[in-house]
């Protein structure tokens, strides 16, 4: 064994990374601990591409291992299976930066996979999976144009906190996982609540200093133990092919940028993309056309991306017409499905999504079970992209990586505005389903849930708003588009969404295609998304200004504080009692720490049954207040009376009259109504009663 170690520290934490001991088949592989956590990283890749291979075939894959924080899997095989939805995410915000730091016309299947192996409860690894998988790509033969490294972000007490433990994480005010290199940010994901434009900015400028220092750390591993890397052979397009390409089809391709509407224009696109290949056949033969499909299609993308992008920075023309920082035109409807618990339907231009809001009980909370400890959200956003949104045929089953990233964008920005518990005691779901694409259908989402949840009832505290900025960048010169479209995203640099109120940002996500934007982009574009999203949020409020009243067929659920020594008395031996109620009531009763009882129904008289019924079993009897009780046993000594549900005192013959009753049954029977007053609680919790 050859081991090597390369020690730092982030965030006040030590780390280190060794390779040399574990996994030494794989072309690069680190072991990197952090605290207590500790990650595998592998990096594999085929030394060469497939012959007809025209495109980056990079796979990620992040796992996390149950046993990693001394854990068995809940789910009923015991052992680890799909991905779950974090999982999903991370290897998203891994994959993303690492994207563009290969070379244009690399073609060689590459395969990184991350595994948490050790977990200490305080440094997630997701602040870390950046990091090494940069690693085992830096010393690896594989051709990267790295480093990188990733960090997270947060806002604790007022501070920026890099890498911030779980402690802090539960207190912070931003979560921002970001990646980079030495020169330039490469990918953002954030959640905040309410920061402003220049708070983001400030905080990006944190992460990114650190990020430096941990590419400078890589610089130190990749001297000790990194590999020569392979000579390859970049695919590009042929030369002399291009040069006739170029000159045959670039003003069919300008026209073709000229023509209006989505799928017109993208007609006219493919129109010229078909042409190009019939040119191929008639001008070399059906052989050379069979053999340089690469050059056919890559000539008509370069000729595609050039023009377009052309159109833009030279000419400062949108393909559909629009000023730069013009947006589509927006159109919003409520309640525009009749049963549903709140609904809306939010159009930009030709993205359009459904979005709709459903209030449940503590039985539709969603359990998710990862590294930490199990817990329930109640809060929760799904998306859905079906293939007719963009005029296609087919589609998988069930949400891809593309479906649950986008979801959980859309989450996160209008989870800041939804209201405590307290205030609105629902597990709260919202689906977007996309109708209509192009481009920017996760912002929608973001509109059209707020919109849905303000019909519902649901007392947010401001409503939130979506848009994605785009980039083109030509050398030195840049131009930052406002709302792109499917195309502009296709073709453009950076796809940047934010999200937020009036009073700042809820939400952000910046992809990219180049190797990285400078602060100076990044404030230029935060500026003209502000400004957007007032626009938005301006149209927004036009249909809905205020919360409306909760639906007919919205359930109802309150809230009761009941002490929490009474809690087992309400739910009885086995769970006795509770099913009882819910069985004679057809509420559903959720009983929470601290012994706050909610009662969810969707009929008034049902709900008012559970609650009499939870009352009286928590009441307390009152030494000297006066009872219209009913008598439970009749016995020589006196009568037992039952004051309410579950309490009942002594009435002594005694004091049942002033007149002498020989024989009590004789006067009095079970069942019968009588009033009393509780004349004292003896030291054995014993009830004794007097005539009222």
């Amino acid at each position: 064994m050859d081991k090597k170690i390369v020690k730092t520290t982030l965030g006040g934490v030590e780390l280190y990374i060794e390779t040399g001991r574990i996994a030494r088949q794989a072309g690069g592989s680190v072991l990197l601990t952090y605290g207590e956590t500790v990650l595998l990283a592998t990096a594999v890749a085929k030394q060469e591409a497939k012959d007809d291979q025209d495109f980056f075939p990079l796979t990620v894959d992040y796992t996390e291992k149950m046993y990693a924080a001394g854990r068995i899997p809940g789910n009923f095989f015991k052992r680890e299976g799909r991905p779950s939805t974090d999982e999903t995410l991370i290897t998203r915000l891994t994959d993303r930066p690492l994207r563009p730091l290969f070379a244009d016309g690399f073609f060689n299947d590459v395969h990184i996979t991350i595994t948490v192996l050790s977990y200490d409860g305080v440094n997630s690894p997701e602040g870390v999976t950046v990091l090494a998988a940069s690693a085992a790509l830096s010393i690896s033969p594989i051709p990267f144009n790295g480093p990188c490294a990733g960090v997270i972000v947060g806002l604790v007490d007022g501070k920026f906190v890099v890498n911030p433990s779980l402690e802090q994480s539960e207190r912070s005010k931003l979560k921002l996982s970001m990646a980079g290199t030495k020169d330039a940010i490469t990918m953002v994901e954030a959640g905040s609540d309410f920061l402003t434009e220049d708070q983001m900015l400030e905080a990006l400028k944190v992460g990114h200093d650190a990020i430096i220092a941990l590419c400078s750390f890589q610089d130190d591993l990749v001297k000790v133990a990194g590999k020569e890397k392979w000579n390859i052979t970049l695919k590009q397009i042929d030369s002399e092919f291009w040069s006739v390409i170029d000159k045959e089809f670039t003003d069919k391709m300008v026209k073709a940028f000229r023509v209006s509407g989505k799928l017109e224009k993208y007609k006219a696109i493919d129109d010229v993309k078909e042409a190009i290949a019939q040119f191929a056949v008639e001008k070399y033969g059906q052989e050379w056309e069979s053999s340089h499909k690469f050059d056919i299609a890559n000539a008509f993308s370069k000729l595609e991306s050039r023009e377009f992008r052309k159109m833009i920075v030279n000419d400062k023309l949108r393909a559909d017409g629009r000023k730069l920082e013009e947006i589509r035109e927006i159109d919003c409807e409520i309640n525009v499905l009749p049963r549903v618990h709140g609904s809306a339907l939010f159009t930009r231009g030709e993205t359009q999504s459904l979005g709709t809001v459903t209030l449940g009980a503590g039985k539709d909370e969603v359990m998710v079970d990862g590294l930490n400890t199990m817990y329930k959200k109640k809060f929760f956003l799904h998306y859905n992209f079906p293939s007719f949104s963009v005029n296609e045929v087919g589609g998988r089953p069930g949400p891809g990586r593309r479906e649950v990233g986008h979801g959980a964008l859309a989450e996160r920005a209008l989870s800041y505005t939804m209201p405590s518990q307290e205030i609105f005691p629902y597990v709260v779901r919202i689906v977007s389903d996309i109708l209509e694409s192009n481009g920017s259908s996760s912002m929608a989402s973001v509109c059209s849930g707020s919109l849905a949840l303000m019909q519902a009832g649901v007392p947010i505290k401001t409503p939130i708003a979506g848009i994605a900025m785009g980039l083109i960048k030509e050398e030195n010169d840049y131009v930052v588009l406002t709302d792109i479209a499917g195309l502009e995203d296709h073709l453009g640099d950076m796809d940047f969404k934010v999200a937020g109120g009036t009073n700042g940002i809820t939400a952000l996500q910046m992809d990219i295609k180049i190797i990285g934007v400078t602060f100076d982009i990044m404030t230029k574009a935060l500026e003209q998304a502000k400004k957007a999203r007032l626009q938005i949020l301006d149209k927004m409020c036009g249909t809905i200004a205020e919360t409306s009243e909760m639906s007919k067929y919205a359930p109802r659920i309150e809230s009761i504080l009941i002490p929490e020594d009474k809690v087992g008395e309400l739910i009885g031996p086995g769970g006795k009692n509770i099913r009882r109620i819910v069985e004679e009531t057809g509420a559903i009763i959720d009983i929470e720490d601290g012994g706050i009882v909610k009662i969810f129904s969707n009929n008034g008289d049902s709900m008012e049954a559970a609650k009499a019924e939870v009352m009286s079993i928590i009441r307390e009897p009152e030494v000297g207040a006066t009872y219209h009780g009913t008598i439970m046993r009749v016995v020589d000594f006196g009568l037992f009376v039952e004051l309410f549900k579950g309490k009942e005192g002594l009435l002594h013959v005694s004091k049942v009259s002033d007149e002498f009753i020989k024989n009590l049954a004789s006067v009095y029977s079970v069942g019968d109504k009588i009033t009393v007053v509780l004349e004292k609680i003896d030291e054995k919790g014993r009830l004794n009663l007097k005539r009222g």
